[in-house]
Parts: C-alpha cells; structure tokens; sequence
C-alpha cells in the first residue's frame, strides 16, 4: 500500500491528538505535509510532531486551500459550524475528505453534502468511529446471520458521564447550541447512525422530548461562587468542583480531557487554567443551554421501533443496547466487550467477548483511520463504510429529534422533513 499524504485543518483533541496520531504510529501509511490552526501554539507543535515545512503551515482554512492541492487528503476537525465551507472548498480541489462528526448541524447544508456526493469523484467520509468498533460490527454481523430473526425493538442507551458532561457540555465547546449544536446531534450522531446501520431501513417518524434539568442557575448550592476557584463553600459537597476533577479524577488524564483544559500538565499550570479558562467555571453559573437529559422515539419501515435515551447523570461514559427480534434477543454493553445472544427456539445464551485493541472509542478511532487510509490508497476502490451519504441521513433524523424536543414532542415525518 501507498503512502499517503494528509492536511489537518483544525489541530485540537480529536483532529491532532487522535485522528492524525495515526501518522506517528503507522509513519510507512500516512504522513501529514500541512496544517491550518488558529492557535499557535497547537499549530506549531502539530508542525513540530510531524515535521511539516514551514511554508505548509497556516493559521486559516482559507490558507491551507487557497489551492492547488498539496496532498491526496483532507481532515477537516474545525468546530461543528465550521466544517461545510471548508468541505466543499477541499472537494473543488479534489481532496479525498474525512469530516469530523457532525458534518453540520444546518439542515440546507446537509442538503447540499447529499448532492455533492452523488457528483464528487472523489471520498468524503465521516468520522462515524463506531462503525468500526468490533462490539457493533459483531451485533451487525448476528443481525446480517439471522441469530435473532426479524428486528422488532430497539432500545439504546447513550450514558454521557457526569463528568463529561460538565467538561464538554456544560463548560465545553459544546455547551451552547448556537454556537455548535443541540446535544441530540453532538453526542448522538454517532448512536442514530449506528442504529440506522443496524437496522438498514429508513425512519418513518421520530419524536422527542427532553430539557436542561441540573444546570442552571437557580439550582447553584448555598455559597457556591462564578468560579470553582473562588472560595466556593460547596467545593465539599459538589460532584462537579473542577479542582477536585482535573486533578484526582482518572478519566481527566485517560480521556484526554485534561490536556484540552491545558497543555502543561504540572499542578500549578492546571490550577491556573482553572482559574482563568472556561473549566474552572461553576456548572451552574455558564452560558451553557443544551439539553442534560433526552429520549427519542423512532418508527422505522416494517414497524420497526427503537428509543434511544441520552442522559448525563451516569458515572460511566458508556453505550448499552437491547435489541429485540421474532427469534431472539441481543444485549450488550459496549465498554464492557460483551454480547449476549439469546435464542428463543433452543434457550441457548451465547455470551461472546469482544476484542477490542487499545484506544479511543473501543479500539474505533484506530480502525477508523486504519480503514480510512486503505480507501484513499485505493483511490475509492474499496467500500466507504463511513460514506457522507448514509451520515446525512442519521444526521437529519437527529435534527428532527431536536425539532420534536423544542415543539413538546410533536411527531415529524421524515418523509417530509
């Protein structure tokens, strides 16, 4: 296989740390030549790590695709809003594309990368990782074998973690959906678009409900202050108090959460990010507006129904899915790489341990770019098994959900949608 070449536009967490990691372990298949990062900081050491040419690194998008085209691929890891433009300007100049989730929370935009697909000659994927994780694939492949005969219901559980709650969508880039998007789409787009793969039917109708329960002003504890760091006389009692979080808390390190908070790792930086930065900001007293808790309820063709429920108070970040067919039933959870296959004709439980390798996502992010890299070797020869195509359709079902929630739970046919 071919080495390819990349550009990263937008150097943070999931773009440098994760997607474009894939170059430093597996140098003989990828290799990044350029990159586009508002931040300084993260653009030089984006450069630096990869040993890109000082010519080939820019501040902006527009810097990077002025043109003409420096490599066979793109990753587009901007903020939500801020992937359309940029998108449609690397397939003017025939990248191959992989597109952070969600591609975009408008809805004409959407329109639009569905209608440039059917013309584009070239790839434009989606960072859908949990296509690629090994505990789906095998649910695909008991489904696609008939273990448990016809689909009837589905029920999915996407638990956020309070703690990542607070760190993304509280405090977070993703906070407010005016400036990203609803919650439905920035957590779940992942979870709509494996359910859509799982079933492999289009959705009839969705309806919604959920609010903003917890975080919020008028719920603040007695003495608690605008800043965790302010003498806050709740710091005891609090489960989200950040100094406690970012710094005794395993999952700010594992996740990867601490270094988006700050870069120098030492106690006394991290503290003082605290105090200036977004982190160190009380969950009851931020300009955050998204949804803590959610449920959604699809019909899908041959009356197929699923719901999927999305809530933050949860101590694990976790997926949990039930699915239920006219000769058996499946359960699993996801972080806990097992499934259980039941069949009602014989009584026989098979329990079956996944493999899942190390990293994020069960092992997904790693196959994801692994499988991403072979496709663009091939120049498209292969199955895009992330194709922007089938994500635009998870992606509207998500923005129908949301339209439900904010109109108390009104029915949207998508056929009209």
């Amino acid at each position: 296989m071919k080495q390819v070449t990349a550009i990263l536009i937008g150097a943070g967490q999931r773009g440098a740390q994760v997607y474009a990691s894939y170059a430093l372990q597996h140098p003989n298949e990828l290799k990044f030549v350029g990159v586009a990062e508002p931040s300084k900081e993260k653009r030089e050491k984006f450069a630096q790590q990869h040993q890109i040419p000082k010519e080939n690194v820019r501040k902006t998008w527009e810097e990077i695709l002025a043109g003409p085209r420096m490599a066979d691929c793109a990753l587009i890891c901007t903020q939500d809003q801020m992937h359309y433009v940029p998108l449609r300007r690397a397939c003017e100049l025939g990248y191959d594309i992989l597109c952070e989730k969600p591609i975009t929370p408008v809805k004409e935009e959407l329109l639009k990368i569905q209608k440039l697909t059917d013309t584009y000659a070239g790839i434009i994927s989606v960072a859908h990782v949990l296509r690629f994780s090994p505990f789906f694939r095998e649910i695909k492949r008991q489904l696609d074998g008939g273990a448990i005969g016809d689909i009837v219901d589905i029920q999915h559980m996407e638990s956020v973690g309070y703690w990542h709650m607070a760190h993304s969508f509280v405090r977070g880039n993703w906070r407010n959906s005016a400036e990203s998007c609803p919650m439905i789409l920035a957590k779940c787009c992942h979870d709509f678009d494996i359910l859509l793969w799982l079933v492999g039917k289009d959705v009839k109708r969705v309806s919604s409900f959920g609010s903003l329960k917890l975080f919020k002003q008028e719920n603040a504890p007695a003495g608690s202050t605008s800043r965790c760091t302010s003498g806050c006389e709740a710091r005891d009692t609090c489960p989200f108090y950040a100094p406690k979080f970012y710094l005794e808390h395993p999952k700010a390190e594992i996740d990867g959460l601490r270094n988006v908070m700050c870069p120098e790792q030492d106690p006394q930086a991290i503290l003082k990010a605290l105090e200036q930065g977004p982190y160190g900001r009380c969950v009851y007293h931020c300009d955050n507006d998204v949804v803590d808790h959610q449920v959604v309820n699809l019909e899908f063709e041959d009356d197929i129904t699923v719901s999927l429920t999305m809530c933050a108070f949860t101590n694990r970040c976790e997926r949990v899915i039930n699915i239920m067919g006219t000769k058996g039933q499946i359960h699993g959870r996801m972080e806990d790489n097992f499934i259980e296959v039941t069949d009602f004709v014989t009584g026989h439980v098979n329990r079956i341990s996944v493999h899942a390798p190390e990293g994020g996502h069960s092992g997904s992010d790693a196959a994801m770019m692994q499988t991403f890299v072979k496709l663009a070797a091939s120049k498209g020869a292969l199955r895009d098994d992330a194709s922007a195509k089938e994500a635009v359709q998870s992606h509207l079902v998500a923005l129908a959900a949301e339209e439900s929630r904010v109109n108390h739970g009104k029915m949207i046919e998508m056929g009209g949608f």
